[in-house]
């Protein structure tokens, strides 16, 4: 077990009136690459806001980077982790070139100006989007991307400032099964390689949970159903309490997940 990334100690998240998360605790530790599961408002978003420092709980303690939430300064914290989200996607500006919008992750900024990027970056940058399957896209527009291109090309970009965390909210939503498969197969691949940042994936699908996740935490109406190492906390039992409906969990030859009504 490596040392601690994030620690959360009776997080509480309120907004207008509605508790959004409650009495959380979880460690996460560096070595561990984790997938966050629940339904549409479980709290999922909510809860990785907070892990990425974007969203301070309304009580509760959250420790991040070994710097605690509140008393430390999150402009030096945040461009130590790697965020591709939805909301994130929204405001990449629709001409900004892929080699340009992984490049400007240095300076953790949307929209290329007249910042001077060194060979190292461009070199990195380069090898990120290859990695992820998009040498051949990095002079297009991200306007003109598929969205199983924009998929890959943010999460590329999450990783160009070398992060200690990296945070993937629902990465595979909206995507076609070709685009999924492909992506699920790319962070079974980045999770298995051991140069790679602590990982935390939220999705409500465990389709779409890679190999080589190590541990599971369950969400619902904002309060942990179970968590702990994947093949314990990944139960039907667990699953069906977590979605409110019975449900069959099954696990093939090669690791991956199935669930369906029971």
């Amino acid at each position: 077990m490596g040392g601690q990334v994030l620690r959360l100690q009776d997080v509480a998240v309120r907004r207008d009136g509605a508790a959004l998360l409650r009495g959380i605790d979880w460690t996460v530790h560096e070595d561990e690459r984790w997938v966050v599961i629940g339904p549409n408002g479980a709290g999922k978003t909510t809860l990785l806001q907070v892990a990425a420092a974007l969203l301070y709980p309304s009580e509760g303690v959250v420790e991040l980077l070994g710097e605690q939430l509140g008393r430390t300064n999150v402009f030096e914290l945040r461009p130590r982790i790697g965020l591709a989200s939805a909301a994130l996607a929204e405001r990449i500006p629709p001409d900004e070139k892929v080699i340009d919008l992984v490049l400007t992750a240095s300076y953790a900024i949307l929209g290329r100006w007249n910042e001077e990027y060194d060979s190292h970056d461009v070199t990195r940058a380069v090898e990120l989007i290859d990695q992820l399957g998009c040498a051949h896209l990095i002079r297009r527009r991200f306007g003109t991307l598929s969205e199983g291109e924009r998929k890959r090309v943010q999460i590329a970009r999450a990783l160009m400032p070398d992060p200690e965390l990296l945070l993937l909210d629902e990465p595979a939503a909206g995507l076609d099964l070709g685009g999924r498969e492909d992506l699920v197969q790319r962070l079974g691949a980045l999770a298995d390689d051991p140069r790679a940042p602590t990982m935390v994936l939220v999705t409500h699908h465990v389709e779409e949970i890679p190999n080589g996740f190590t541990h599971a935490l369950l969400l619902r109406n904002g309060s942990v159903v179970a968590q702990g190492p994947i093949e314990h906390v990944l139960t039907a039992d667990n699953l069906s309490q977590t979605f409110g409906l019975p449900l069959k969990l099954e696990r093939d030859t090669n690791g991956r997940w199935y669930a369906r009504a029971a």
